[in-house]
């Protein structure tokens, strides 16, 4: 299938902002400086064109996302790009905010999608969140001139456990759309069958399988949030935003008390505004204190 880019007017592009504010976006964002929201906002849309691509485009997919990561690369190579989400990334790019590596490695993500549809163990499912979500973190210190690599490592967890509590949120859509991201491994050591997935409400060994989960990703997400930390201003606040989001839909998965098949879970804006004032004063108690 020859890949059409997005045109305005699409329901891929129209349904952005919806798709923004239905994910754990940061809900710092509108107010951060309008450089820096700009860059942010246009990796957004490069990130949440690959994942159309990948989850909804008809016909071959795996065509559309190749020929979206050739037209990425003559992008960077200095090419004007067709698509418009590309188009609103070209000023980080030509700007040297940003580098091709982590947005290939977004695509190569939705390309694995396309093939792998379980996992057997935790150990495979976090190499995919290397690729499908690892990246977008060191995207953002890219733009916010982070180098360090010891910063990018709590990164990585921060962003790992964002994916996988998405991932705990949306267990009932994924397996309607053929895909179980639970480990195989942690199915069958909860005696859960793949078929209960699928039942208007999570069985008790589903809500206990869902309430560890759930405690393993807040783990991975506090063990990262030493990062907040090590940033000040604008940075400290759009990362303190991401994983206040994390956290709030955290706390919305415990109080379903596992049964993430029900009903939608999804945070708070009260819940989200909370962790993020709470982040902002945890940081700066510990420089003080540090």
């Amino acid at each position: 299938m020859t890949r059409t880019s997005p045109g305005r007017h699409s329901p891929e592009r129209d349904g952005l902002r919806a798709k923004r504010h239905a994910e754990n976006f940061p809900v710092a964002l509108r107010i951060l400086p309008r450089p820096l929201r700009a860059d942010l906002v246009a990796v957004y849309g490069v990130a949440r064109t690959v994942d159309d691509l990948g989850d909804e485009a008809e016909g071959e997919r795996s065509a559309g996302l190749e020929a979206y990561r050739a037209e990425l690369s003559a992008t960077f190579a200095g090419a004007e790009p067709a698509d418009p989400a590309l188009r609103a990334l070209v000023p980080a790019i030509r700007g040297g905010r940003v580098e091709q590596a982590p947005f290939r490695h977004l695509i190569e993500a939705n390309l694995q999608d396309q093939r792998v549809k379980r996992y057997a163990d935790y150990a495979g499912l976090r190499e995919y969140c290397r690729l499908s979500a690892d990246p977008v973190g060191r995207i953002v210190l890219s733009l916010l001139d982070v180098r360090d690599e010891s910063a990018a490592r709590l990164s990585d967890r921060i962003c790992t456990g964002l994916q996988l509590v998405e991932h705990w949120q949306d267990v009932g859509e994924d397996y309607r759309n053929g895909r179980v991201y639970l480990p195989q491994e942690d199915l069958a050591a909860f005696g859960v069958a793949e078929r209960e997935l699928a039942a208007a409400h999570a069985s008790p060994r589903l809500k206990e399988l869902m309430r560890w989960e759930t405690d393993r990703a807040a783990a991975l997400l506090g063990s990262g949030a030493e990062l907040i930390e090590r940033l000040s201003g604008w940075g400290r606040l759009a990362v303190s935003g991401f994983l206040a989001g994390g956290l709030a839909a955290v706390d919305a998965l415990r109080d379903s008390r596992g049964d993430v098949l029900g009903r939608p879970v999804r945070p708070s804006r009260a819940g989200v505004l909370g962790w993020l004032g709470w982040l902002q004063v945890s940081a700066r108690t510990e420089r003080r204190s540090g």
